[in-house]
């Protein structure tokens, strides 16, 4: 069966989810530390999570980019995860989901979250026909995330510095599709 055109593959259990963000040090060696974001952290601003290891990879060049020099393993609440994905607007409008320019612009601005879906990535980091799903937080959503929804964190650039060099298939995290509800694959274009 070919892959979806735009499908979530996520490594996930029965409760968690994990997502994936790029850091300096000086957030992500405490946030892997204790399991929570520092003061460095800022709330105040969009966040972005990303179910795709190989598109983070992608968005922080194997975790080489400024900034971005430690990738961390969310784990999070799939009730959380959920929760984001209903209670978000896709980024840029689709006929397919808006009655309208003007409804997704009110959903816009009445949402705490956007969901944006980008071309997934291949060992190589070149692009796939198919696309994976990004999800920015802000405002509630980003103080829910830090707040209740996170389990652990990881530091896993040690990881992504083996499989850029290694370019070894084998070693990267186990994702599949994940099981979204009808009304939320709607709501987010993914259907």
């Amino acid at each position: 069966m070919p892959t979806p055109s735009r499908q979530i593959r996520a490594a996930y259990t029965d409760e968690t989810i994990t997502v994936y963000q790029a850091f300096s040090p000086e957030i992500a060696e405490p946030a892997a530390a204790t399991g929570r974001f520092p003061e460095a952290f800022r709330v105040e601003r969009m966040t972005w999570i990303k179910p795709s290891f190989l598109w983070m990879m992608h968005r922080s060049d194997w975790g080489r980019s400024a900034g971005q020099e430690r990738v961390l393993a969310v784990s999070i609440r799939r009730d959380g995860f959920e929760w984001a994905l209903a209670n978000s607007a896709l980024s840029s409008y689709d006929s397919r989901v808006h009655r309208s320019r003007d409804q997704w612009r009110r959903e816009v601005r009445r949402n705490p979250v956007r969901v944006q879906w980008d071309p997934e990535r291949n060992l190589g980091l070149q692009p796939l026909p198919w696309r994976s799903l990004q999800v920015g937080l802000r405002g509630e959503a980003v103080h829910r995330y830090v707040g209740g929804w996170i389990t652990s964190i990881a530091d896993v650039t040690p990881l992504a510095d083996r499989l850029r060099r290694e370019r070894d298939a084998a070693l990267l995290p186990a994702e599949r599709p994940y099981p979204l509800p009808d009304g939320l694959a709607v709501l987010i274009g993914a259907r």
